[in-house]
């Protein structure tokens, strides 16, 4: 173990990344369940896509235990399926199949970006506040998508939304599952999004709202109905608008996890000199467990920021990530709980967890008008456009134009320039696509 971990170098001891390990599974488990909740949606066999949730994240956490040494706990994102399901296939009307391709061509190109470190440079580039802003923006994002599907934000043709009914005994569930998880974290209890679920669940078979499963263990779902999919549907992206949906996946899985590595490494204290150490062998994992999971049947993986719970706890080193890897394997055998975790059931989890992605915004820089306008506009315009790729194109095509009209050319790095005429043709890409 020392000689792997580093343990004592770290400060850390084997109970701690245990503990560790244990408080960020638990905190981030909910995504087994979401996962195929939401790729459900889009068509996608639920019980295939469970199987891939959790081998993709035993791939990228061993990847990050062993090739990292980091605390940092990686599966599917939810900003990444929120994207593939809602932006994609309902929004583009692009069959999930070949969706999946597109996915497997961004992870492949991903991967190749990532070993000649372009991503590196570009991370680098990028400034700090709008780093905040796509996290939070996401995070709005992804909230409003569980509103949505809890009932609790509806369709309104004279205001486009408005409130859902509470005439709704579905609604009410979603309502309980957001209390008592946000009671939860308020008391500071471990594992707070997973025990709320578990509560609103009971309360879904209590009431009858949700059917009883037919039995709680099983074995492993098979991963046949999605497993290569992706692959042998590549040769159907022949057309500018699907070559543009690679494009689009690409570019959301090159920005996803770069804030929330930052961020984590911050709060364990590996950041030095505003730089994460070995940020290319964490980058490297996350494109791995990318590719991995996208010939397995699931959309890309992302670092969590769950993995604050396990390191607030004295998680230091990839001891953690292993033991999460580990916990991800014996949950495979729980897949008949499917049938149990309904789109109000996950919800709530939604909405916190946007809740909690939305907390970098503190950090933007709101009074200089030159930096509150690109990052405002990144915020508002993923939920409001319902695609978080024209969010972001907002705040990096204003960003250097403000730059330059406040006389702060030079301080704008040659990248986002690039970046610039880069969000212009992504722009006009995504106003052809719909």
């Amino acid at each position: 173990m020392e000689s792997v971990f580093h343990l004592s170098e770290l400060g850390t001891s084997v109970k701690k990344e245990m503990l560790a390990g244990l408080t960020t599974f638990i905190s981030m488990s909910y995504i087994l369940f979401v996962n195929p909740d939401i790729l459900g949606d889009a068509g996608m066999d639920k019980g295939a896509v469970f199987t891939a949730t959790a081998i993709s994240a035993i791939i990228g956490c061993l990847l990050m235990a062993f090739l990292a040494n980091y605390p940092i706990a990686i599966a599917p994102g939810l900003g990444d399926n929120a994207f593939f399901t809602y932006s994609v296939v309902i929004a583009m009307g692009v069959p999930w199949q070949t969706a999946l391709a597109g996915v497997v061509v961004a992870s492949i190109l991903f991967f190749i970006i990532t070993f000649m470190k372009i991503r590196e440079i570009v991370i680098d580039a990028i400034p700090h506040d709008l780093k905040l802003a796509m996290s939070a923006g996401i995070g709005i994002f992804i909230a409003f998508v569980g509103l949505q599907g809890g009932g609790l934000i509806v369709k309104e043709e004279s205001t486009l939304v408005t409130i859902g009914s509470f005439t709704n005994g579905e609604v009410w569930l979603t309502i309980f599952g957001f209390l008592v998880i946000i009671i939860l974290i308020a008391r500071k209890v471990s594992g707070a999004i997973f025990i709320g679920m578990v509560a609103t669940a009971i309360l879904g078979l209590v009431t009858h709202l949700i059917p009883l499963p037919n039995h709680i263990v099983s074995s492993i779902p098979s991963l046949k109905p999605t497993i290569g999919v992706g692959l042998m549907n590549i040769p159907n992206i022949n057309t500018f608008q699907l070559w543009s949906v690679v494009l689009l996946f690409l570019f959301v899985a090159f920005f996803n996890t770069a804030g929330t590595l930052i961020g984590l490494a911050e709060q364990a204290g590996f950041m030095k000199n505003n730089k994460m150490p070995r940020i290319g062998r964490a980058l490297g994992a996350d494109s791995g467990s990318l590719l991995a999971g996208s010939l397995l049947g699931t959309t890309p993986t992302a670092a969590y920021v769950e993995s604050s719970a396990g390191i607030a706890l004295g998680g230091r080193s990839g001891l953690t990530a292993l033991v999460v890897a580990v916990l991800f394997f014996l949950s495979m055998f729980f897949s008949p709980l499917l049938t149990v975790i309904t789109t109000n059931v996950t919800a709530p989890v939604l909405i916190v967890v946007g809740i909690l992605m939305a907390q970098p915004l503190k950090g933007i820089n709101w009074h200089k008008f030159e930096i509150a306008v690109p990052a405002f506009l990144i915020v508002v315009g993923m939920p409001l456009t319902y695609n978080i790729s024209y969010g972001i194109a907002f705040g990096f095509l204003t960003y250097p134009i403000l730059m330059i009209a406040a006389g702060k050319w030079r301080k704008v790095h040659p990248v986002l320039y690039v970046l610039f005429f880069v969000f212009l043709l992504l722009l006009y890409i995504l106003n052809t696509l719909n």
